[in-house]
């Protein structure tokens, strides 16, 4: 199930980091600059205190300027994943692309910022940026589908910013629980309110969505 959803995902990438554009600098009319974004938790960089997670963070770091990298995965427990259960499809499909894993279990956007602004993200040009994350911000009653938005285009924003030759592709949230629910629905719409900064020539959005259970069954 996780090689089939892997190909689906490496063969879109391929799409994209086939068509490789110059550097641009940021404009302010860039659907990601004109969304409107709150001031919440959600779009406040903050670490987090475990001390696996600054190890992992600090090992990061420590590679960016050391090798090529031209594809990063950014995100929560879904990414880390692919060095463990989805180790195979990793092998098979992303060493190759000089990929870097940034996926940190239990993530929420927060803390992904943080990890951008403090040298995850230095030193390196990657041809694209996959950004799957916001699961964890509607955990109970945390965030609302906007603030949960809000976060998730903060980190598009810093990817686009920072790494001005750099392509995203943000992947919405994939579906939570077995069967329909409330959370479910807040991430839908958490994804459905972010995808609106997709202009197709910097960023892109693929909504797995119902495609997401074909692909698994």
């Amino acid at each position: 199930m996780r090689h089939l959803f892997g190909l689906c995902i490496v063969i879109f990438l391929g799409i994209i980091m086939f068509c490789e554009s110059a550097k641009s600098n940021v404009e302010i009319n860039e659907p990601v600059m004109a969304y409107k974004m709150g001031v919440h938790s959600a779009v406040t960089p903050v670490p987090v205190a475990d001390e696996w997670w600054k190890s992992r963070h600090q090992k990061i770091v420590e590679q960016t300027g050391k090798r090529a990298v031209d594809l990063i995965f950014v995100g929560d427990s879904i990414t880390q994943c692919w060095e463990e259960v989805g180790k195979e499809v990793w092998q098979k499909y992303y060493v190759k692309r000089n990929s870097l894993n940034l996926g940190f279990s239990g993530d929420r956007t927060q803390h992904v910022l943080w990890r951008l602004e403090h040298g995850e993200i230095s030193n390196i040009s990657p041809k694209l940026a996959v950004v799957l994350i916001g699961t964890n911000n509607s955990n109970k009653n945390d965030y609302t589908p906007k603030q949960i938005s809000d976060g998730i285009v903060a980190i598009c924003k810093k990817l686009r910013e920072d790494l001005l030759g750099t392509k995203i592709l943000l992947i919405s949230i994939l579906p939570r629980g077995e069967k329909p629910s409330l959370q479910r629905e807040k991430n839908i719409e958490a994804s459905r309110l972010a995808s609106v900064i997709a202009d197709n020539k910097w960023i892109y959005y693929l909504d797995c969505g119902e495609n997401f259970w074909l692909v698994m069954v």
